[in-house]
Parts: C-alpha cells; sequence; structure tokens
C-alpha cells in the first residue's frame, strides 16, 4: 500500500529537524503556559527548508491540504499554507475560492503570527481585490486573535494596489485591541499605507496619537524623519 502524502511531507520535515531550532521556537513562538501560542509544537525546521519541502508537492489535492493543517507540527502547518498560496496564484477562479473558503475554516490551526503573514495576503487579500471585503470586518469582530490578525494583514494585497480604505477602517475597528500582537500588525500596515500616501498617515496618526497605542504608533510611524517621529509621538 503506497504511503500517504501527508505521512511522506511530515517525514521530510523531520528529517530536517535542528535540535537547537527545535529548543528556540517555542520560546520564540510563545508556546508555553499562557502564552498565544500555547501548546504548539515544533519541529525546528527554517522557512527555507519548509517551502523547499512544499515546491516538492504543490499538486497535492485540497483534502490533503485540509489533513496538513490538522498537524500538531506547527512546520507541518506552515507547508500546507505555502502549498495553498502557491496554488492560489494560479487563475483559476473555482480553484482560489475553495482555497479561501478552505483557509477561512481552519483558521484556528493558522495559530501564530508566522502563520498568517506568510499566507493570508495572498490566500484572503489578493482574492478579495474584486469583492465585497465583509468578512473581513467580521473577522475583526471575531474573539480569535489569529481571525483578528487575517483581517488587517490581508489589506497588504489591497495597500500594493494602491487601495488604502480597508486598512485605515479595520486599525479604526480594533484600535484598541487588547493584543500587542494586533497592535504590531495594525502599526505595520499602517506604514505600509503610508509608503503609498504619506500625508494622510501622517495626519491619521495626528488625529489618533492621543489614544493609539504606543507599540501601533512606533510601528506606523517608523519611515518618517527623526522630526517627523517627535511630534507624532507627543501625546498632546
Amino acid at each position: 500500500m503506497m504511503e500517504k502524502i501527508t505521512k511522506i511531507i511530515t517525514s521530510k520535515l523531520q528529517a530536517l529537524s535542528d535540535d537547537e531550532k527545535r529548543e528556540i521556537f517555542p520560546r520564540f513562538f510563545k508556546a508555553g503556559k499562557g502564552e498565544y501560542g500555547e501548546g504548539d509544537r515544533f519541529l525546528g525546521v527554517t522557512v527555507p527548508n519548509i517551502r523547499a519541502i512544499a515546491k516538492l508537492h504543490k499538486d497535492i489535492s485540497i483534502e490533503e491540504i485540509r489533513e496538513l493543517i490538522q498537524s500538531e507540527w506547527h512546520e507541518v502547518r506552515l507547508c500546507a499554507l505555502i502549498i495553498m498560496v502557491e496554488k492560489s496564484k494560479k487563475k483559476d477562479e473555482a480553484l482560489r475560492k475553495e482555497l479561501f473558503n478552505l483557509y477561512l475554516s481552519q483558521t484556528d490551526r493558522i495559530n501564530n503570527w508566522d502563520l498568517v503573514d506568510l499566507s493570508c495576503r495572498f490566500i484572503v487579500g489578493e482574492y478579495l481585490l474584486d469583492k465585497s471585503r465583509d468578512i473581513l470586518y467580521q473577522l475583526a469582530h471575531s474573539p480569535l486573535l489569529w481571525d483578528n490578525r487575517i483581517a488587517i494583514v490581508s489589506t497588504y494585497a489591497f495597500i500594493r494596489k494602491g487601495q488604502l480604505e480597508d486598512t485605515y477602517a479595520l486599525s479604526d475597528l480594533m484600535m484598541h485591541h487588547p493584543h500587542d500582537l494586533m497592535h504590531k500588525a495594525i502599526g505595520w500596515m499602517l506604514r505600509e499605507a503610508g509608503k503609498r500616501d504619506a500625508n494622510r498617515l501622517y495626519n491619521y496618526v495626528m488625529s489618533h496619537r492621543a489614544d493609539m497605542p504606543r507599540t501601533m504608533l512606533r510601528y506606523a510611524i517608523e519611515k518618517f524623519s527623526p522630526a517627523e517621529r517627535s511630534i507624532l509621538m507627543k501625546r498632546g
């Protein structure tokens, strides 16, 4: 009987395990008790090595991807997502829709910032470029942190097309999110929006600087001059 492709992929990733990284990754990705990545397990495989395995198996089926996403191993889930990203770049609307729907049905397994950030712009953002973005606002209201991060980071696809409205609207909506990971993500997307329209970002920060979380503020204004940053960092 032929071995299942999902087991083959997992075995290949296990063979690339690095003992030092396997020890470091749980701390780096906050997998300890009470942390945002609590309970996640790591093989200790680098992203370039994961991409190499994904490239070898880019033609696996949607159901096999679904199975990979259920893995206990962080790197196996990331491999599945990288395969999804590559498939989503094809000019096949039915396939892209299927990938989009699968992705949003599995967000509890896309459960760390690297998994979100390496995938959602392509699978969600690019898919929604010519469609309603209502789903992003639903994700923004979700109690799941990863849904919230998917909502804002997916707008990177829009920013690259010069479409900034959703980034600012979602920033308004989640401005007072309780988690630092969201402050960083929103600040990052605002910074990217600022590369398209620096004056709009400057004015936005000026109007929100009194109550914008400091981490978000610092990320957002990173590309401004020291003099501009000094002004924008002042609360009053």
